[in-house]
């Protein structure tokens, strides 16, 4: 089972730049939540906030409390809270150079993990919750990642963020590089991922919030507008700009 996250009065900044502004939010665990709002508006930075990789950015910091299960996110090691906190991002990163059994077991091995019998169970395992065990498993150890088509190359990256067990995964605009089919795919395991985890979605594309998640949070200009079921945000938003960005009056 997921767990949830509790995010309270989080802000980040980029130098002196606020980016986020006081942050209050409650994720369901074993729900998608999606994270909608126009360019610029705090999205990205908001889940990059929730595994501590915004600090990765020359400047930028964060402050606030993010709690996930029982642990608190700033307040432990960034390694452990980056297995426990998945992410995949927008362009899909396999690591060029290794197989595709490599690329999901590199968490793993990264993790500790020596017993070659395990690993094989969990590449196997990770690749199966992926979709993508089928399309790939007798090629595991001969073609590399970057061979895949596009759409292939994200569920391995979800595989590679899945290997390593973690109780939340991050998604980055998952499907916005990718062809409809692709991402029709990506939506389909979305939906079921979150049997096992629970799933944070940035996304631009209004409908795919619409099709896969139960809660929706409106993001503008580094302020959480409004945070509901996703349902009630898409037809009666108590907020009139929220109201204003879903009938496309700006965006």
């Amino acid at each position: 089972m997921g767990v949830g996250i509790e995010v309270r009065g989080l802000n980040a900044y980029y130098g002196k730049l606020l980016a986020l502004k006081s942050i209050d939010m409650t994720v369901a665990p074993n729900q998608v939540t999606a994270v909608i709002g126009p360019s610029g508006c705090g999205k990205s930075t908001f889940v990059r906030c929730l595994n501590r990789m915004h600090e990765t950015i020359p400047e930028a910091r964060a402050e606030g409390t993010v709690i996930v299960g029982d642990m608190n996110v700033y307040d432990n090691d960034p390694v452990e809270v980056r297995r426990r906190i998945g992410m995949v991002f927008q362009k899909p990163n396999p690591f060029p150079t290794m197989s595709i059994y490599g690329n999901v077991a590199a968490g793993l091995k990264l993790n500790g993990f020596r017993n070659r019998k395990q690993i094989d169970e969990l590449v196997e395992r990770s690749l199966k919750l992926a979709a993508l065990w089928d399309e790939v498993k007798d090629e595991l150890h001969k073609k590399s990642g970057a061979s895949l088509s596009g759409g292939q190359q994200q569920r391995l990256c979800i595989a590679r963020s899945l290997a390593v067990e973690p109780d939340i995964l991050l998604m980055d605009e998952p499907a916005s590089a990718l062809d409809p089919i692709s991402t029709s795919k990506i939506e389909e395991l979305i939906f079921q991922l979150k049997q096992h985890y629970t799933v944070v979605i940035v996304t631009h594309n209004m409908q795919q919030a619409a099709r896969v998640a139960e809660f929706t949070g409106f993001f503008l200009m580094g302020s959480l507008i409004e945070y509901e079921k996703t349902e009630k945000i898409f037809t009666t938003p108590s907020d009139k700009r929220t109201e204003d960005y879903i009938t496309g009056r700006f965006g």
